[in-house]
C-alpha cells in the first residue's frame, strides 16, 4: 500500500520514508542553494500554525518582539570565547559588497576594490547583536527587564542537511531577554521551558521530558540549558526546543550594566530560548504512518476537506452542496478557532485518487459528498487516523466534525505517549546499556546513572553514539531519583540521566 502511494514502508527504510512524507505531502523540497530548503505552502501553513499559537503564549507573558540584523559583526562574536568556538564551524562569511563584470564579459566576480573592512557574519544566532543593542537601552533597574522576541531566519552551514530537521538555513524564533538578578533570569528560562513544554502537549500532540543539559550538551555561552525532548518512531530523540540561563557572560562581554535600586552598578543577567521548523519535522517523526502525513488538528491547515463526488450536473450540484456545508462549518469554533475548511474542485481526478491524496497530505477530516449522500441528508465522515468510515446527517454534522478533531488530537498524544512508554528502559550494567542500542529494537530513552564528569559522558558517546539528552527536572519514575553506581565507571552518581541516540 505505501510504495503504490509513492512512500517508502517506515519500517523498510525510516530515512527514506522520511524524504518520502515531506515530498509527497508536498511541504517541502531541496533548493538548489546547498544545505537550503523550499518550503512549500503546505509546509510554511503549518509553520504559520506553529507562530500564531507560539506567539501567543509569549504574548501573553509580556513578550514583544522586534527584529535585529541578519549581519553581524565578526568582531562580536570574539568577545564571548565559548560562544565564538560553539559557533565558528557553522558560520557563513560575507567579506565583499559588490560584483563586477569579467575583462571578457563572462560571467562575475567579486570586486577585490569591494572588500568590507571587517567581514559580517550571516547570523546563527542574534544574542551578540542583540546584546549590542541593549548596552545602549540598559542604564537603570528601571529599563528592566527587556523581554523581546524574535521570528527569522538564521545561517548555520550543515554538512549533513534533512529537509526540515537540519538545513544550513531554516526558521526559528529567538527570545532574548534581561534582568537584574540571576533569580529572575532563572525563573524567565523556567517559565519558557514550561511554555515549550505546554505547546509540545497541546498542539503537537507530543510527550516530552524537560530537564538541564550536561555542560558537554548545552548551549555555547550559557550557563546552563533547559531543554525540551521528544522521541520519534524511530527510536532516537529530537532536541524540540531549548532555553538557556546565560548568566551574565554576554552582559560582560558587551559591558552591559544598570544602576541598581541601591545605587551600585551591576551587570546585567540574560536568557535566550528557541524553536524552529525542526517542529515540523518532529510532528512527522512522532505522528505519520505509511499512508503519508498525519498533523495534529490544532496545526493542520486542513483539517476538515469535503470531496465533491459526480459527474456532469450531478457533480456542479453535489459541489454546491459542499460548499453551503464548508461556509457553515468555516463558523463553527474548535479550540477558540474557526474551522479551516476545504472543498477539492479538482473535477479531473478520481474519488480515490482524492482520498488517498488527502490522507497523504494530512487532511484530519474527510468529508465524501455524492449525489446519494445528498438524498440521504447526509455526507461519509473519514478520520485520518482511523481506517473506517461513518456517515454522518448534515443536522449532526458540526458536532461530529469538532468531536472527530478532538478525539484525533487526543489520540496521536495517547498513541505517541504509550510509544514512549513503551521505548523507555532503565538499566543497571554496562552491558545492559550497550545491548539498549543494539538491534532492530534498539534505542528510545535509556535511564541510567552517570557519575557527572564530562570524561565519562564523551567515553559513553564515543562506544554507542548516545548522548546524554537531558536530566530531567522531574523524575519519569520516583526510582530514577534515587543514588547508584554509574553505568560505565561504577563511580557514584545521585540520579539516572536520560540517554538516546539523537537527531
Amino acid at each position: 500500500m505505501a510504495k503504490d502511494l509513492g512512500v517508502t514502508p517506515r519500517g523498510e527504510n525510516y530515512a527514506e520514508w522520511y524524504s518520502d512524507i515531506v515530498k509527497r505531502a508536498d511541504l517541502a523540497e531541496n533548493s538548489v542553494v546547498r544545505g537550503c530548503m523550499v518550503v512549500k505552502p503546505a509546509g510554511y501553513a503549518i509553520w504559520e500554525l506553529m507562530q500564531k499559537g507560539l506567539d501567543g503564549m509569549f504574548k501573553e507573558t509580556g513578550h514583544r518582539n522586534a527584529a535585529f540584523p541578519m549581519l553581524i559583526p565578526k568582531s562580536f562574536f570574539e568577545r564571548e570565547a565559548e560562544h565564538v568556538d560553539g559557533f565558528a564551524k557553522e558560520c557563513a562569511v560575507v567579506t565583499h559588497h559588490r560584483l563586477k563584470a569579467r575583462d571578457d564579459g563572462k560571467g562575475l566576480d567579486v570586486d577585490p576594490e569591494a572588500k568590507l573592512e571587517e567581514p559580517y557574519i550571516i547570523r546563527p544566532t542574534s544574542e551578540t547583536i542583540i546584546w549590542n543593542s541593549y548596552k545602549g537601552w540598559i542604564q537603570s533597574w528601571r529599563d528592566l527587564p527587556i523581554l523581546l522576541n524574535q521570528w527569522c531566519s538564521v545561517m548555520r552551514w550543515e554538512l549533513r542537511p534533512r529537509l526540515f530537521l537540519r538545513t544550513s538555513e531554516f526558521f526559528w524564533q529567538e527570545g532574548h531577554t534581561a534582568h537584574a538578578s540571576q533569580e529572575e533570569a532563572e525563573a524567565e528560562a523556567r517559565l519558557i521551558l514550561g511554555l515549550y513544554t505546554r505547546f509540545l502537549t497541546e498542539f503537537l500532540a507530543v510527550p516530552v521530558v524537560n530537564g538541564v543539559k550536561s555542560d558537554n550538551e548545552k548551549f555555547a555561552g550559557a550557563d546552563h540549558t533547559y531543554t525540551v525532548e521528544a522521541l520519534t518512531q524511530d527510536r532516537r530523540a529530537i532536541q524540540a526546543a531549548t532555553s538557556h540561563n546565560l548568566g551574565q557572560n554576554f552582559a560582560k562581554a558587551f559591558d552591559v550594566k544598570y544602576q541598581s535600586k541601591e545605587g551600585g552598578l551591576e551587570h546585567v543577567w540574560a536568557t535566550s530560548w528557541g524553536a524552529s521548523s525542526r517542529l515540523i519535522g518532529t510532528v512527522i517523526m512522532a505522528h505519520s504512518d505509511d499512508r503519508g502525513f498525519v498533523c495534529p488538528p490544532r496545526v493542520a491547515p486542513n483539517q476538515v476537506v469535503i470531496v465533491p463526488i459526480g459527474r456532469g450536473d450531478d457533480l456542479e450540484r453535489v459541489t454546491e452542496v459542499a460548499d453551503r456545508l464548508a461556509l457553515g462549518l468555516r463558523e463553527v469554533r474548535w479550540n477558540g478557532e474557526t474551522l479551516r475548511v476545504f472543498v477539492d474542485r479538482r473535477d479531473h481526478l478520481s474519488p480515490g485518487f482524492k482520498f488517498n491524496d488527502w490522507e497523504l497530505k494530512g487532511a484530519c477530516v474527510r468529508l465524501e459528498l455524492g449525489p446519494r449522500d445528498i438524498e440521504a441528508g447526509q455526507c461519509v465522515l473519514a478520520r485520518r487516523d482511523q481506517t473506517e468510515k461513518t456517515p454522518v446527517s448534515f443536522d449532526h454534522l458540526e458536532d461530529a466534525v469538532t468531536a472527530s478533531l478532538t478525539g484525533l488530537q487526543e489520540g496521536l498524544y495517547e498513541a505517541a505517549l504509550r510509544f514512549r512508554s513503551e521505548n523507555t528502559r532503565r538499566v543497571e550494567t554496562w552491558a545492559e546499556f550497550e545491548t539498549a542500542f543494539q538491534g532492530e529494537g534498539g534505542g528510545g530513552f535509556v535511564l541510567a546513572h552517570w557519575d557527572g564528569t564530562t570524561e565519562t559522558e564523551q567515553r559513553i558517546t564515543e562506544i554507542t553514539k548516545a548522548t546524554i539528552r537531558c536530566i530531567p527536572l522531574e523524575p519519569l519514575d520516583p526510582s530514577d531519583d534515587e543514588p547508584g553506581p554509574c553505568v560505565l565507571t561504577g563511580a557514584p552518581s545521585q540520579r539516572r540521566v536520560v540517554f538516546a541516540k539523537a537527531y
